[in-house]
Order: structure tokens, then sequence, then C-alpha cells
């Protein structure tokens, strides 16, 4: 199949924000959802106590190799963050048709992320300064083979310019519970494990690329890869 240049991508808006849409989206994430994706996985939550020192805006990021990723993310989530938090999504994959796009953005809270260079910028920066929260995916797309590759500078730098939090996040058997190709978990109920790292702040005069290595070394560590993890997960810019 050819593949489609930027300029031949068309991307529809999100769904619209409203009490509606808010119920709709917490009725479909904690009732349908949640119970869907627990029933087909063993889901280990550790870390949460590192949720309450959350106060106002903050960037949650993660590793990202599977579609579970999201829903597990949501779903560990207090029902009060799950339902806020907006969440990129890929712009030419999700945002490509009104449907998709309408069903993204009501269900998961989506943005539509650019990955090509083309499309809107600036949604995540928006979003931060409404005081609502925002999870991104540095890598930029699902790994191929379950290990944690390379962070782009963008999150990181979304914390610095914002002045926000970021909250490390890492996921740990996603992959082997749903990899690239499948379209529903593998059987046997696989056991994952979302692991929430304690806040981190930028330091003065810290650099987008310098914080993005920090992130990445606690995403690793969070996944519990050992110690040489850090290494899968070094910062490159964005």
């Amino acid at each position: 199949m050819r593949e489609r240049r930027p300029k031949d991508i068309r991307q529809y808006d999100t769904a619209p924000a409203g009490p509606s849409s808010r119920a709709l989206r917490w009725f479909s994430q904690r009732m349908v959802l949640k119970p869907l994706v627990w029933s087909l996985t063993s889901v280990t939550v550790t870390g949460e106590s590192h949720l309450a020192a959350l106060n106002g805006p903050f960037v949650l990021v993660a590793n990202h190799s599977s579609h579970l990723d999201t829903p597990l993310l949501l779903g560990s989530l207090p029902g009060r963050l799950g339902t806020t938090v907006g969440v990129g999504a890929a712009a030419d994959y999700f945002f490509d048709a009104r449907w998709r796009a309408i069903l993204t953005g009501t269900v998961f809270n989506a943005f539509p992320v650019a990955r090509n260079g083309s499309g809107r910028r600036g949604l995540a920066a928006s979003l931060l300064e409404t005081g609502q929260p925002v999870m991104v995916f540095p890598e930029g797309t699902r790994s191929r083979d379950g290990e944690m590759h390379e962070f782009t500078a963008g999150a990181a730098a979304l914390c610095i310019k914002q002045g926000v939090t970021c909250l490390p996040v890492g996921l740990r058997g996603a992959y082997a519970a749903m990899p690239r190709g499948r379209n529903w978990p593998v059987r046997g109920r696989p056991r994952v494990q979302v692991s929430f790292g304690a806040p981190m702040y930028p330091a003065p005069d810290e650099t987008a690329g310098q914080f993005t290595a920090r992130i990445a070394a606690s995403v690793a560590a969070l996944r519990g890869t050992g110690p040489n993890a850090a290494a899968g997960g070094r910062a490159r810019a964005s």
C-alpha cells in the first residue's frame, strides 16, 4: 500500500467536550473498558501513593509497546484523573477518519499528535494551560520488539515551558500480552504491570534533553529492566 504523504492526510477534530461527553467517557472507561481489560489480563498496579502528591496539571510519560497501554494507564488512574487526562494519539492513525476521531476522543479524551510534521501543534500546551493533565508516549510509536526505545524531548520541553510536573510510569508485560499485529490480548490472562513513579520536576537551567534523559531512566527503572535499562531509553531531540 502506498504510504500517504503528510499533505494527503486529512485530520478530524476530537469529540466535543461537555457534561454528556464526560459522563459517557466515565461509563466507557470505568464500566466497560477497565472491566474488559482487567478480565483479559492480570494487572498489578504499584506506586499509587505517588498520585497523592499531584497538584494541578502534569504530563504523564510512559513507554509504549501495545494498544493495551492507554487502557491500562487510564484504568490504573483514579477515576477523577482517568476521565480528565488528555491522551496524545497519533493523528495519522486515530484522527484520519471522522468516526475514529469521535470514538477515540469520546472514550479516551484523546487529542491528535502529528508524527509526520503535519497538523496543528501546541494542543498539549493548550490543555495544560487550562489545568488539564496530559498523557504522552515519547517514543512516538509502539515498540516493534517490546523493548523501550529512544525518547523524544517533547514531553520534557512541555514540562519546562509550562512549569508542570512529569509523572513517569513504567509498563511491563503489555507487549507480550498484545504485541503489534494483534487486535486482542493473547489467551491465559497474561501478567502486566503498571508502575507509577515519584513526580519529577525539571531542575533550574536543565535543558529538555537533560530532563528527557532523567525521565527515560526513571521509566526504564520502573519497568524493572535492570541497571542497564536506561541505555534503552536514551533521549533524542524532538
